[in-house]
């Protein structure tokens, strides 16, 4: 199910998916390789995310390759990695 991301205060090109009753996922369909500048931007939406909904997890789902850097800053800020 998809959610719209002005509910969150996020720009209107972020794209949602509610995964389960607990978990909402940010989803990035590109080919190019995510790198830590995105890493931050994930990290900013995944703060509004949980300042809305404390009790909702966020994860990132995508096909792109992700650098190792950024799988780390991930991880430390409680964001998991999903394949699509």
């Amino acid at each position: 199910m998809t959610l719209t991301a002005k509910q969150f205060g996020l720009p209107a090109r972020t794209v949602l998916e509610q995964i389960d009753d607990k978990t909402i996922a940010i989803v990035i369909n590109r080919k190019s390789r995510i790198i830590m500048a995105d890493g931050k931007k994930i990290a900013e939406k995944s703060q509004k995310i949980q300042e809305a909904l404390p009790a909702i997890a966020v994860v990132l789902k995508t096909s792109a390759p992700v650098c190792s850097k950024t799988v780390k800053f991930l991880q430390s800020i409680d964001v998991r990695l999903l394949d699509s």
